[in-house]
């Protein structure tokens, strides 16, 4: 497991008390979260950084935010919920991310796993989110500009992936890179209908929970500059 970077907890504090920050992860377990590994990181991973700066003062609210291209960085609920979900069979050594975004989901999974792999289709986004992960020294992370839909398929396989936008059906590509036992997170629906699910490659084929309903922005395809 990654440790607490240097660095972190001085660039939170400033732009919102502890207290905030408290309160944010006191809803969280009032939710149902109770990985508590999945809270301090959550807690100490300064949220603010990943958002503009005049929806700052919202950071830590647990809501969805916008972040420009249409896109949106996920509740802290969903982040933690998918976190705990991808961790529940114990540490993880290799995962895959699809959809970098703000980098926040990314930057709580890398000091939870040993190395992520973020696969992201709109360039300008995942070059900022190098940018925040950077300055925070979160350096177990490597990216790849690309077609969420096709994975990472030299670097396969994953113990884990994690899907941050909705699928209208699950990607046969996701499935092919899941090394065996690992684990796929991902929301699956189109409009109003989304359900998150959890899929797990067993020796002869795949397990898999409905979690949920869910709303996420949709997984496209093609790299877009």
């Amino acid at each position: 497991m990654a440790r607490e970077q240097d660095g972190m907890m001085h660039r939170g504090i400033g732009m919102t008390s502890e207290r905030t920050r408290e309160r944010l992860i006191q809803r969280l377990r009032e939710e149902g979260i109770v990985n508590q590994n999945v809270l301090e990181v959550i807690r100490r991973t300064p949220r603010h950084l990943f958002v503009d700066e005049a929806l700052a003062h919202r950071a830590y609210e647990d809501t969805a935010l916008p972040i420009g291209n249409n896109q949106t960085i996920s509740q802290p609920y969903m982040v933690a919920r998918m976190s705990e979900l991808l961790l529940e069979d114990g540490p993880l050594d290799k995962v895959m991310e699809i959809g970098t975004g703000s980098g926040y989901q990314t930057a709580v999974l890398s000091q939870l796993v040993e190395r992520i792999f973020s696969v992201e289709r709109i360039k300008v986004l995942q070059d900022r989110a190098k940018e925040r992960l950077l300055e925070l020294n979160l350096r177990n992370v490597v990216f790849r500009w690309g077609d969420g839909w096709e994975g990472w398929p030299a670097l396969a396989p994953y113990n884990g992936i994690i899907v941050t936008a909705v699928a209208t059906d699950v990607p046969q590509a996701l499935l092919d890179q899941l090394a065996p036992g690992g684990r796929l997170v991902i929301p699956v629906g189109s409009g109003e209908v989304q359900q998150l699910m959890l899929i797990v490659r067993e020796e002869h084929g795949f397990a898999r929970r409905v979690i949920g309903n869910v709303r996420f922005v949709p997984l496209l395809n093609g790299p877009l500059a």
